[in-house]
């Protein structure tokens, strides 16, 4: 039986100090358009997917919720009782009951790790220039150094002019080296405001003498400013970059912010509490982790550990355990971490620690006969299937396979209850498809199939694909967000509306939201 709450409880229980995953169990876009303040996006389309790594441990105390127009939430609460999940509650109305209740809903995405850079900026007074004093110096061939704080993927879709990529989570490991000079200027930019501020403020707080500067705006104050973006850019920092210059800076910094270092032995210890949830971070880069981790850890690169923790991990309140293998980037990150109001610690040893934990528990994907790409092909030539695909959306209209039609998990018994034939699913990830249909397509016979190998399968055979940019239509696309999506494509006003946005997050945040952050007092700030 489903276990509801109202507006007043869970607001108590966001702020009561216990741990609490409150998961946003609607598709990407419409968790974008308006959420609560700590919702984790959980998708329900992904739910045996990814509630096993955001939330671990079974008896945490759970709240779901959707718009208050449906069930999604309570269809998700079911299927996490079947994956053992045990205290798992439902806000009764949703979001709807939620604003009702007198409690702003957010816009966007990351929306703490934002609002957290725009207050740092507050406290800390972070150095910044605009884009118009950047180009300056640019034309003028000033010695200036612009680092680009987001990851490679980002950077490679635009970027600042002479730009190199450096992580956020990388900077304090590898700017000695990418800038040996002590009197270069630096400028860290991102996008947008967050990781400009964060990056920059990470070097100020390290004490590098260099004068460090935020570009003010990012990539789209540069664009908005009539200056030329590069695209396609692959200026990164080198693989042996990193050095340990900084390690005594990075244990001070860590020390002063209260982050405790502890023993393999420990986390060992916390690992068996079972009143706890516990999350080992590995925030190397991915080349580091893939070439060898703890056993039980994620890769959680540091940089984004910031940015998007909610990501990573989705119950507040859960013991972060950070880990790398030179003694500067994990406490780097964990000081802000603990500024961000989460209990984040660094692991004594870092890899070389010895730590081995369990992998979270994750329950194998029910199985789905195959269909290959030429016999699907014949039997569409038949007319005595029907293809539905679970891609997303925007995936689905740039390219489909003739005959098929676009659907979700939420919606897929909805939308086949008069189909008759049997179904063939097309989707990039099987267990995707294998959930989805034990959850909402259980019972039909004949079973469904799945396209065996995907779209990429039916591409490799040679055969024929359509696309259908305005299907399905926007109002359908429930899986993408549109909220100022094409800022990075040359539309200076959606450009913008997001740093409007992004700089108006503070005046929205509550009393109690707002001191759950724990930045220094302004005047301390300065002086740090």
């Amino acid at each position: 039986m489903t276990s509801f709450i109202d507006p007043k409880t869970l607001k108590s229980w966001l702020h009561d100090g216990g741990e609490i995953a409150l998961l946003d169990v609607r598709e990407h876009g419409q968790y974008g358009e308006a959420h609560l303040f700590y919702g984790i996006p959980l998708p329900f389309s992904r739910l045996e997917l990814d509630a096993p790594r955001l939330v671990p441990r079974r008896s945490v105390r759970v709240v779901a919720y959707d718009g208050g127009e449906g069930e999604v939430a309570e269809r998700a609460a079911r299927r996490l009782a079947v994956l053992g999940y045990t205290g798992v509650h439902v806000l009764q109305g949703g979001t709807r009951a939620w604003k009702a209740a007198g409690h702003a809903l957010f816009a966007g995405v990351n929306l703490p790790s934002k609002t957290f850079g725009e207050l740092a900026e507050e406290a800390y007074h972070t150095p910044r220039v605009s884009a118009d004093q950047l180009a300056e110096m640019l034309a003028r061939k000033e010695k200036v150094v612009v680092l680009d704080g987001r990851p490679v993927s980002e950077f490679h879709k635009m970027n600042i002019p002479t730009a190199t990529c450096c992580p956020n989570g990388e900077l304090a490991y590898r700017v000695r080296r990418l800038v040996p000079d002590t009197t270069t200027p630096i400028v860290v930019n991102c996008a947008g405001r967050t990781r400009s501020i964060i990056g920059a403020q990470t070097l100020i707080n390290l004490g590098l003498p260099n004068p460090v500067y935020a570009l003010e705006n990012g990539t789209q104050g540069w664009y908005l400013n009539d200056h030329a973006l590069e695209h396609g850019g692959t200026r990164r920092y080198a693989d042996d970059s990193g050095n340990t210059d900084l390690r005594p800076a990075a244990k001070a910094l860590a020390e002063r912010f209260g982050v405790p270092t502890v023993t393999a032995q420990t986390v060992q210890q916390w690992a068996g509490d079972a009143s706890r949830s516990l999350f080992l971070c590995d925030v190397r880069t991915p080349e580091e982790f893939a070439a060898g981790t703890l056993p039980g850890a994620q890769h959680t690169p540091g940089g984004q550990l910031m940015q998007a923790g909610d990501q990573y991990f989705g119950v507040r309140g859960a013991r972060l355990v950070l880990f790398d293998n030179d003694g500067v980037r994990a406490p780097t990150v964990a000081h802000w971490l603990r500024q961000m109001g989460h209990e984040a610690s660094v692991l004594e040893g870092g890899l070389a620690s010895g730590l081995s934990l369990a992998p979270a528990a994750v329950p194998p994907a029910p199985a789905l006969a195959m269909i290959d790409a030429q016999a699907l092909a014949a039997r569409l030539a038949q007319g005595n299937v029907a293809l539905v695909d679970l891609r997303p959306s925007m995936q689905f209209r740039a390219g489909h396979i003739p005959q098929a039609r676009w659907s979700i998990r939420p919606r897929l018994a909805n939308d086949l209850k008069s189909e008759t034939r049997q179904l063939v699913l097309v989707a990039d990830d099987a267990a995707l498809a294998a959930w989805a249909a034990a959850s909402e397509l259980a019972g039909r016979s004949p079973a469904p199939l799945l396209l065996e190998g995907g779209m990429a399968a039916w591409r490799a055979a040679g055969l024929p694909v359509e696309a259908t940019p305005t299907l399905p239509a926007d109002a359908d696309c429930i899986d993408y967000l549109f909220f100022v999506h094409d800022r990075h494509d040359g539309n200076k006003e959606a450009a913008r509306r997001y740093l409007a946005w992004e700089t108006g997050l503070v005046a929205q945040l509550d009393a109690q939201e707002r001191s759950a952050f724990r930045l220094p007092a302004a005047s301390a700030a300065r002086h740090a």
